[in-house]
């Protein structure tokens, strides 16, 4: 499964920050494909393996570059598959804005300079199915990351993961 998302990048440590202080704390921003083997979510009905399917070698590619200076309320995500465009979707929209994020993860554990924080999609995500496909994550002031996957069995391994 793909999902494209905007990545914040932690720019100083940080720890238990307010939401008004809390964009202070971001270096800048960058696309995530959040890649997931969603096969294995639900394989053991007592346990859900969300950690583990998130998880495997080459997952959760991130790039093209760090673009710093742009301002958030402004990002459009845009997620292709194959050449058909999957999702569309304004930061903006968002439940947490990058700054709640921040401030909320916060909370809980300290930020260092360069941890990065996936900010979850929106609808549009959904499987790759081909035996070699390209996902495309593109934003604006950012760039684009392509993902080529390669099907092993039942298994997605991404193969370049920026470009």
């Amino acid at each position: 499964m793909f999902e494209g998302e905007l990545g914040i990048v932690i720019g100083r440590t940080c720890r238990a920050v307010a939401p008004a202080e809390a964009e202070s704390f971001i270096f800048g921003y960058t696309c995530v494909n959040d890649i997931t083997a969603a096969d294995l979510i639900h394989k053991d009905a007592s346990f859900a393996q969300w950690a583990r399917a998130k998880s495997f070698d080459g997952f959760g590619p991130f790039g093209p570059t760090i673009a710093t200076g742009i301002g958030w309320r402004d990002i459009v995500v845009r997620t292709v598959l194959n050449g058909s465009e999957r999702q569309n979707y304004p930061i903006s929209d968002m439940v947490f804005p990058p700054p709640r994020l921040v401030s909320l993860i916060s909370q809980d554990m300290t930020l260092l300079p360069g941890d990065l924080i996936c900010c979850g999609t929106s609808v549009g995500v959904g499987t790759m199915k081909g035996e070699r496909d390209v996902v495309e994550v593109s934003i604006d002031g950012i760039g684009t990351l392509r993902t080529t996957l390669l099907q092993e069995g039942l298994r997605t391994r991404p193969d370049a993961s920026a470009g």
